[in-house]
């Protein structure tokens, strides 16, 4: 077990997340991780309706009674408005103990998310916008940096130059996510102030996950420079698996495609496609830089435990540096 505010705050024994992976973060695999002593997180997104996440909701209670989360993409887009309402109410209705909002402030949801006692990490690209959060009544932020999976915001600032000034400027606990798959990351976070991590890419690659094994060799194959920066241009950036479809979107983005345009390949069934049937071309899935750091497919519990291992043995190791 390790302590720290994170954990303490979210009831678990190690202070690792399981980042919101759309289609991925199922009731199998959120229990799975928040039976290894982390915490497990559904992903929102993944459902049509209220009553097809409610459904998750009680399946991954009957999977584990230890604390999970749910994420709720807040997008901006007012389209998504109503989506996000009923989301919001489905936490509620059902005492899940922990969400994680993102895509922009979840200010007109704190009283009512705190009245019912749920605890709210808000996901967030630059220091500026955690600080906002903090001043809105969040319990604790995560920090994704450019090396992230998904979307780094348009700064491109790395985890390692955020996560320093994030714990100084601060009073509530502080998650990293971006660039953390193995213990030395999980370390380095902690030690840079850091209360946790989130991590994403590294739980694709376990045999919980859902994906397609074929999917996940690639990944155990792959370097930290297969993945690229994709849709700048409709200033919604998002990092991804370098294949002939992320690479054929930035070409058109290089001749100025309209979001229409870019929708044909950006568009979700073909990335659900290439995640379930193991076809890697021609999906945009969201992957981070670390993947040049994980080699093998282990069980969430294996992954959890030489995290945590991991970064006990790296600490003595530094202590014989500082005697």
């Amino acid at each position: 077990m390790l302590k720290t505010r994170i954990t303490e705050l979210l009831g678990i024994e190690y202070p690792i997340v399981a980042g919101g992976m759309q289609w991925l973060s199922r009731a199998e695999f959120a229990a799975a991780v928040s039976n290894a002593g982390a915490l497990g997180t559904l992903t929102a997104a993944t459902h049509a309706t209220k009553e097809e996440l409610v459904a998750e909701i009680r399946k991954t209670r009957e999977l584990t009674d230890r604390p999970f989360g749910v994420n709720i993409s807040m997008l901006p887009d007012v389209s998504h408005k109503g989506l996000t309402d009923i989301f919001v109410e489905a936490v509620i209705r059902e005492k899940v103990p922990v969400v994680e909002t993102s895509g922009r402030s979840p200010e007109e949801y704190v009283p009512d998310l705190k009245k019912a006692g749920v605890k709210i990490i808000h996901k967030v690209p630059a220091v500026r916008f955690a600080l906002k959060a903090q001043r809105v009544g969040v319990d604790a932020v995560t920090i994704v940096g450019y090396e992230c999976g998904g979307h780094p915001g348009m700064d491109d600032v790395t985890t390692l130059a955020m996560i320093p000034k994030a714990a100084r400027l601060l009073t509530i606990p502080v998650l990293a996510g971006g660039g953390v798959a193995d213990a030395r990351g999980f370390l380095a976070a902690l030690a840079m102030g850091a209360e946790g991590v989130v991590m994403g890419t590294r739980f694709m690659a376990t045999r919980e996950c859902i994906a397609h094994d074929r999917f996940k060799d690639w990944i155990v194959n792959a370097s930290e420079t297969d993945t690229l920066m994709i849709m700048r241009s409709i200033r919604n950036p998002l990092r991804a698996m370098k294949n002939s479809a992320s690479l054929k979107v930035l070409e058109m983005e290089g001749r100025g495609a309209s979001l229409e345009e870019l929708l044909t390949v950006i568009g979700g069934k073909a990335g659900k496609k290439a995640l379930f049937e193991g076809d890697l071309e021609n999906g945009v899935i969201s992957l981070g830089q670390c993947i040049g750091n994980i080699d093998s497919v282990l069980t969430v519990r294996e992954v959890v435990q030489e995290l945590a291992a991991g970064a006990v043995m790296n600490m003595e190791r530094l202590k014989r540096i500082f005697s």
